[in-house]
């Protein structure tokens, strides 16, 4: 039975790479132009805008005049990651680059799967999950930032002050990863975590704000961005558009977004939700009893659709924020996400098909681009809720059982709070 097992798992890890080979070579191969995608052309951003804030850096500021720089300070260093490859031009070099972080995280998934409490389905859901985003999932640096968060959850399992180091880190390339931390185990794990995350985060901050001019400035850009037509709240206005609202589409802040009546309220109820998100997180954080191995991935994983979902703004390349977090989920075997880490799988496909390839429907509002956008964001929704329900009742008690923190360990074991490490 042991050599059968071992003989399937090696059979699956092989078929898991040679499936990642193809599919990666794929994406090469339309990035660089061999194969043409149809609909914009989305590594625009990569060798114009990404290569004109380059230039800035190494003028030694930050782009301080910019309204599309809406990035915190770390994320120069994505932009400048290029200089790692001198030997390639700009683009080609990110392109690679992206390319190696893609296989990072698929290491890192699978060494996690080869664990007593590891299982493979977190494997096949990067695998495929990535490339069902098109191309332009390597022309961004968002990938990037997701290989930050999986290192960090994972390496939470057992080293608590890492995971907290590289979730400071992620948090000032793109801001999310912070969310990694709101599932820590209480007492000594989150501790160290949140202590170790607070020190970096000072530590980087500094450094960035002495070396650099502008490192703040993405503040009020960000700030001023309003409400970009992908997102859950712009679906009021796709469909308003069907009976005649009066705004329109403009190119703001580097996104379609919409202007007109009413779009200013409806930015702030969407802003009201992620306060109302963070308010629940908070709840459940106070209530939360049961602490498993896989626990803080599948908050992580709730907390992340939770602010996607309620964003302003849900550009084609955020999906890969919650797939890369899913995909940590389902390679603990306990973890109680696989329905809304397929849901999400399911909405990267969609994505695809309103961006690149149905976007001129999108920002025409007609019939076939408020269809996608219904079924994207409605896949979204259904997995956020039941993401969130399956965290709570996993770790919430109902009342019969005692008030004390339990820590389930790998192997499915319960310690009391007395014996918890």
């Amino acid at each position: 039975m042991t050599v059968r097992t071992g003989t399937s798992d090696r059979v699956g890890r092989g078929l898991s790479l040679a499936v990642w080979g193809l599919t990666r070579a794929v994406l090469l191969l339309c990035v660089f132009k061999v194969f043409t995608v149809p609909g914009p052309d989305v590594t625009s951003d990569v060798s114009v805008i990404y290569r004109g804030w380059y230039e800035v850096f190494h003028a030694g500021s930050y782009p301080l005049d910019d309204v599309t720089w809406q990035y915190p300070p770390a994320a120069a260093l994505a932009v400048l990651s290029p200089d790692l490859l001198p030997f390639l031009d700009y683009a080609s070099a990110f392109f690679v680059l992206v390319l190696l972080c893609d296989a990072l995280v698929l290491g890192l998934l699978l060494r996690a799967a080869g664990r007593p409490e590891g299982g493979s389905a977190g494997v096949w859901l990067w695998v495929l999950g990535v490339p069902l985003l098109g191309p332009t999932v390597y022309a961004r640096y968002d990938l990037m930032v997701t290989a930050v968060a999986v290192a960090a959850l994972l390496a939470g399992v057992r080293h608590p002050r890492a995971m907290g180091a590289l979730a400071a880190f992620g948090a000032l390339l793109k801001v999310w990863p912070v969310l990694l931390l709101v599932g820590t185990a209480p007492g000594r794990a989150t501790r160290r975590s949140w202590s170790a995350a607070a020190v970096t985060a000072g530590v980087l901050l500094v450094v960035a704000a002495v070396a650099v001019p502008g490192a703040f400035a993405f503040l009020a850009f960000q700030r001023d961005r309003g409400l970009e037509i992908e997102s859950l709240g712009a679906l009021f206005f796709q469909v308003a558009r069907q009976f005649g609202w009066s705004g329109r589409v403009e190119l703001r802040y580097g996104s379609m977004e919409f202007a007109g009546p009413h779009v200013a309220l409806v930015s702030t109820l969407a802003l009201a939700l992620s306060v109302s998100a963070l308010g629940w997180l908070l709840v459940w954080r106070l209530r939360a009893r049961t602490f498993a191995v896989h626990t803080p991935a599948d908050a992580a994983f709730a907390a992340v659709l939770l602010f996607t979902v309620t964003s302003r703004v849900i550009s084609p390349q955020y999906m890969v924020w919650p797939l890369g977090v899913a995909a940590v989920c389902l390679v603990f075997r306990g973890s109680r996400m696989g329905p809304p880490a397929w849901l999400v799988l399911a909405a990267t496909g969609v994505t695809l098909l309103e961006f690149p390839l149905g976007f001129a429907h999108v920002v025409a509002g007609d019939a076939e681009g408020v269809a996608l956008m219904a079924v994207r964001n409605g896949l979204l929704v259904v997995a956020t809720f039941s993401a969130g329900r399956r965290l709570w009742r996993g770790t919430v008690p109902d009342g019969r059982r005692g008030a004390g923190v339990e820590r389930v360990s790998p192997a499915g074991r319960e310690d009391s709070p007395a014996s918890a490490p």
